[in-house]
């Protein structure tokens, strides 16, 4: 009986190791299609973020392109059709593909990339607005060309800012408890208590008008993206009305220092040099005028003889020249911008400024670290944090050289455009020479010896002194060198989006 039990319990465990085989079998195959799937999924993941990423990266192509043909050096410069630019003006930049026809401002026809943002942001169509049409330079440099389709830049408005998905919606910048929909904006860097936009049909000297620049990319696999900058112009101006410097030489601070050679061939002369210039403004400007502060008779004890420092001898810009005799040197104060007359305020300016610059050179170094190309129909931006040693160079420089330390200048070079001396504050030269300085220097002390902040202004200080003759002719101001040295330097973004799309 027990051998018979034995038997019919063995019989009954047969196929127990096929079914879990069977189990084991399908739990490995569920794992492998899990597989499958999940490496399908990450293939399809990663392909849509590979072409969404190539269509963002083109359309920041194209705004980039508009951006630096604002700029008047930029060899593909793309001039505005009025300024300020009005509402009813828009520009587009248009990088067709072979022969297909990119027309954004034919919002009626689908196959042309048809701007139909513009509707959403203005309230009204762009095909009612004066279009100017320029073409790309894509592709530059031996780079493969952009796949951008348009780019569109125009006047923005209170309106404009809103969420373009949102009707009605904007951003009230001036907080009057309206969204304006017809008053172009303008960025006031001196707006006080703090610097933004503003709307106003008369903004102020110092203010520069906003701008938006939308690009819209379109890739061959259909995906697409469009981005928008709202951008100013930075440019290199004290914020005078006439967006000239203050003088031909402009010494910023308390208890500034000056000392000329006193010689017969050496001038500063405020009467624009440039042959469409009317500007007349002061020889030497200072900008503290209280009685307890020694700028002037400063300067007036090293400014002779005064026959050879001519200009306005009012901070207007064209009056009458004073009498031969008399020294044109004139308190500047009440024409710059507050900006200027600051430590935050110039460092803030020396900071833009080397964020946009050509070259930026630690110092101290000399001349032969200047980049190569440098002329003048290409003037560069040089920005030198430290010493700048110029004793031994002969050459002539074109654009805007701002150095933070001690420039030590040969008075047998020339500059033509803008020289700042921000910083240590400190201009200096003991040498003979012939060389001349045609448009504008400005000397600021924001820095104390060792580098460190200022809680007010320092004394500026211009020494151009030595043995001989002929110390240097001088500084001329002269408008045409300056505004191209003033730029815009560049245009600097003040928001960025990225605008949703339906296809």
């Amino acid at each position: 009986m027990k051998r018979q039990q034995k038997f019919v319990g063995s019989r009954a465990q047969r196929g127990a190791a096929l079914l879990i085989a069977i189990f084991a079998l399908l739990l490995v195959s569920v794992v492998a299609i899990a597989l499958i799937v999940s490496s399908g999924t990450d293939s399809a993941l990663a392909s849509n973020y590979r072409t969404s990423t190539s269509a963002y990266y083109a359309a920041i192509a194209g705004v980039e392109e508009a951006r630096g043909r604002l700029l008047p050096i930029n060899p593909n410069f793309l001039p505005l059709p009025a300024s300020p630019m009005p509402l009813t003006r828009v520009v587009y930049i248009i990088n067709p593909t072979g022969s297909e026809t990119v027309a954004p401002n034919n919002t009626s026809n689908p196959a042309t990339y048809p701007d139909k943002e513009y509707l959403q942001e203005f309230g009204v169509d762009v095909s009612a607005r004066t279009v100017t049409i320029f073409s790309s330079v894509s592709p530059v440099g031996g780079l493969p060309p952009a796949s951008y389709k348009w780019v569109r830049i125009n006047a923005v408005t209170e309106q404009s800012l809103g969420d373009p998905q949102v009707p009605g919606s904007g951003v009230d910048v001036n907080a009057d408890n309206y969204v304006d929909s017809v008053i172009p904006l303008f960025y006031d860097p001196a707006n006080v208590p703090t610097p933004g936009l503003i709307t106003s049909f008369t903004p102020p000297a110092t203010a520069s008008q906003a701008l938006e620049i939308t690009s819209y990319a379109v890739l061959p696999n259909g995906s697409q993206n469009m981005v928008q900058y709202v951008v100013r112009p930075l440019a290199v101006f004290p914020g005078l009305s006439s967006q000239t410097f203050p003088a031909a030489l402009t010494l910023v601070g308390n208890n500034v220092f000056y000392d000329g050679p006193g010689t017969a061939s050496f001038f500063i002369q405020g009467q624009d040099q440039c042959a469409a210039g009317p500007a007349m403004l002061p020889a030497i400007g200072y900008t503290n005028g209280s009685a307890s502060d020694n700028s002037k008779s400063n300067i007036t004890a090293g400014a002779t003889p005064a026959a050879n420092y001519l200009g306005s001898s009012t901070t207007s810009s064209a009056p009458p020249p004073p009498p031969a005799a008399t020294g044109s040197i004139v308190n500047v104060g009440g024409v710059m911008s507050q900006n200027w007359q600051t430590p935050g305020g110039l460092e803030a300016v020396v900071q833009d400024i080397t964020n946009s610059a050509d070259a930026v050179l630690t110092g101290p170094t000399t001349p032969g670290s200047f980049p190569s190309g440098m002329s003048a129909s290409q003037p560069m931006t040089i920005v030198v944090n430290g010493d700048l040693d110029m004793s031994a160079w002969h050459g002539t420089g074109y654009g805007l050289l701002l150095v933070t330390g001690t420039l030590k200048y040969d008075p047998d070079a020339s500059w033509q455009g803008l020289i700042l001396v921000i910083g240590q504050g400190n201009f200096v030269s003991t040498k003979a020479g012939t060389g001349v300085i045609n448009g504008a220097v400005l000397i600021a002390k924001t820095r104390d010896l060792a580098g460190n902040p200022l809680a007010t202004l320092g004394a500026a200080s211009f020494s151009q002194t030595g043995s001989g003759s002929n110390l240097g002719q001088g500084i001329n101001y002269n408008s045409c060198f300056a505004q191209s040295a003033m730029g815009p330097i560049t245009y600097k973004i003040l928001s960025f989006r990225e605008i949703p799309l339906t296809n």
